[in-house]
């Protein structure tokens, strides 16, 4: 039944274009071995901070056999972020891009359910999950593995064609396909990433310390922020895009087409006041299907006070 495996794979890469996805790359299910020290490694510096969650599952992250019984395939999947507009004010505190409209996980995890019914309709019995950023899966290393870019010296996913502003998702099914090849690295010689981030977060190219990362005091950590990293956040109160926004790939970025990735209307036009004094309404208003409600208004309220004071 499942012997034409290159007919399989195009009609699934056709589906995946079909729904919006940016590209859709193919790796075998197998034990990520390059992968294993380096998470190892990471982990034993305690670079991931109070993210504990990282910690488990050592196996799974590893070995996506140990996810989903008899898998054959990967399908990495990248979505588009990237917004046609900006904040207006300069001086207001500003938000990840990932975050201005809603919720990616709600997005894509719709979209990977009618590629699995598409996959089941089409080809047959294919049992399978799909991954959106909640499990343990190392995302950015299987699209790399399945050459939709390489992993750049800000350890985010980079292409040529348009940079690294778009999410990462991923189909782990029972059924053999024909697997793409890793692409090579284009960063050369390039520093920006690391010079520009204003924690020093990124140690050494290709190793980010997530306990120093702006993301994760302002998104991550739930507790007090730390005292001395007052002044050091570049007016970020949600998330951080510097690594991103400097890299000379994203000049190739396109404003994306999901009409669900466009933010509230009053977001953009909210002014440097208007987050000092934003009540608890309002965010509930703008924020109402957002991302930015994992950190709470208290959250929000804690970081922007901490940019203020």
């Amino acid at each position: 039944m499942f012997n034409n495996t290159t007919k399989y794979t195009q009609q699934i890469k056709t589906e995946a274009k079909r729904l919006g996805f940016l590209s859709c790359g193919i790796s075998k299910a197998e034990f990520l071995e390059v992968e294993a020290p380096r998470l190892e490694n990471w982990l034993n510096k305690n670079m991931n901070g109070e993210m504990r969650y990282m910690e488990n599952h050592f196996d799974k992250r590893l070995d996506p056999t140990k996810l989903v019984e008899d898998s054959k395939s990967v399908i990495s999947l990248l979505l588009n972020y990237s917004p046609l507009e900006t904040q207006k004010d300069t001086e207001a505190p500003k938000l990840s891009k990932y975050a201005y409209g809603n919720d990616y996980h709600h997005v894509i995890k719709s979209k990977l359910k009618e590629l699995t019914h598409f996959i089941q309709d089409e080809i047959g019995e294919v049992s399978g999950r799909a991954f959106v950023d909640s499990a343990p899966v190392l995302d950015k290393a299987w699209a790399a593995k399945s050459g939709l870019g390489w992993i750049g010296k800000h350890s985010n996913l980079l292409t040529q064609q348009v940079g690294s502003f778009y999410f990462i998702a991923e189909l782990i099914i029972d059924l053999d396909l024909e697997y793409d090849y890793a692409t090579t690295d284009h960063c050369g010689t390039c520093t920006a990433c690391i010079d520009a981030c204003p924690t020093h977060a990124i140690t050494e190219p290709y190793v980010v310390d997530g306990s120093k990362c702006v993301s994760y005091f302002t998104i991550e950590l739930k507790e007090q922020l730390p005292i001395e990293m007052k002044g050091k956040f570049d007016n970020w109160m949600f998330g951080c895009d510097v690594c991103q926004d400097v890299c000379p790939w994203n000049k190739f970025s396109k404003p994306h087409r999901e009409p669900l990735f466009n933010p509230h209307p009053e977001l953009l036009d909210m002014t440097k006041k208007d987050w000092e004094e934003i009540t608890e309404d309002v965010f509930k208003k703008v924020f109402q299907k957002s991302a930015v409600k994992r950190t709470k208004f208290i959250g929000l309220n804690r970081n922007i006070k901490f940019l203020k004071d």
